[in-house]
């Protein structure tokens, strides 16, 4: 608490107060019991999207053919930025990626057909992340199991945690912690690599297999768009060709964001910001196109409850006490087993006294 009452009161002690209680390795996300199996909960809440980036001073001076030149260029199209503040309500997201024996359950109920890579026996043990799948092989099995794919910024707050990392694990890249740049020549079992997971406890958001999200994808889509909360991406795909340029109207398709990295993929690809994209038909890009799946709270009350424990969270980082007491007593009227909410209540009511 020192760093709270020491930092300037406004925006930053807020974003300290956030970073202090989101992760505390005390503080649970949720009680156990309330958690759909295998997932996990993300808070809701606001979180800094995508990443800035130095713009390239020569091109106030190149000549307009060069000027042509670098708007096709692949550093044209650095999708990523500008960085730009979302919320979000709170959601579950599997802890894992889909496994070949999920899959193989999807299957045998639904009759769907076998992915690409089946029958490969270096990727299709059970605990191995299904890979070969499309688009639509992914919002297929989502939908039976009564989920849905992420939301693009449902995927990178999981992945970034509550400051914003720029992996999973933190700001610098560790080779250790993830599986990529055909380090390991095949794909991990989906419970590999935890000392990689992020700070809300999600295995495998970098590297092993590219996962489909629900987004359409467009370059520019950071740089135009109004939508701050609950983001669904843009209404439709961009045309892009297979290099990432734009190309005249023709029948190239649009394309659905993918993110993540894989195993195959180079290290340039697993951080959590990286964006990249696949034609929706297309199952075999990198070979490793996967999916997790996550699931919206549609219980009002505790959704009701999240307002105001994030209430609670702002006016105690405003070092107002009392205040915070009124909200973190509405959020338990609303949800009083949840341990997070009891912790944060024993935290206020020391700073009352």
């Amino acid at each position: 608490m020192k760093t709270i009452k020491s930092c300037i009161k406004g925006k930053k002690c807020i974003l300290l107060f956030l970073i202090a209680i989101l992760s505390s390795p005390g503080m649970a996300i949720s009680e156990e019991s309330s958690i759909p199996g295998d997932m996990v909960m993300v808070p809701g809440g606001p979180f800094l999207m995508g990443v800035d980036k130095e713009v390239n001073e020569k091109v106030q001076k190149m000549s307009k053919r060069a000027k042509l030149k670098y708007a096709v260029s692949r550093e044209a199209f650095h999708d990523e930025g500008p960085a730009h503040n979302v919320v979000l309500d709170a959601y579950y997201l599997d802890k894992y990626e889909t496994s070949n024996k999920q899959y193989a359950d999807f299957m045998k109920a639904t009759d769907h057909p076998a992915p690409a890579y089946w029958d490969d026996r270096r990727r299709n043990k059970p605990q191995q992340p299904v890979s070969g799948i499309n688009y639509n092989d992914a919002n297929a099995f989502c939908s039976w199991a009564n989920k849905r794919l992420p939301t693009e910024a449902e995927w990178e707050k999981a992945a970034r945690g509550p400051e914003s990392f720029k992996y999973p694990w933190g700001n610098e890249l560790d080779v250790t912690k993830a599986n990529f740049g055909r380090k390991d020549e095949v794909t991990a079992n989906v419970d590999a690599y935890p000392e990689g997971k992020s700070p809300y406890g999600v295995y495998n958001m970098a590297g092993n297999v590219f996962e489909w999200v629900a987004d359409w994808y467009d370059p520019n889509f950071y740089k135009k768009t109004r939508q701050s909360i609950n983001p669904t991406g843009p209404k439709d795909g961009a045309w892009l060709s297979g290099t990432g340029t734009y190309v005249d109207r023709i029948a190239v398709g649009k394309k659905r964001v993918i993110r993540g990295g894989s195993w195959y993929a180079p290290a340039e690809s697993v951080s959590a910001t990286h964006r990249f994209w696949n034609d929706p038909m297309n199952n075999s890009y990198g070979v490793g196109l996967g999916f997790r799946c996550a699931r919206s709270i549609n219980d009002d009350s505790m959704l009701e409850a999240r307002t105001f424990y994030m209430n609670a969270l702002i006016s105690m980082g405003a070092e107002k006490y009392p205040q915070a007491m009124k909200s973190i007593e509405k959020a338990l009227s609303k949800d009083g087993s949840n341990a997070e909410y009891v912790k944060l209540k024993e935290m206020i009511a020391k700073q009352v006294k």
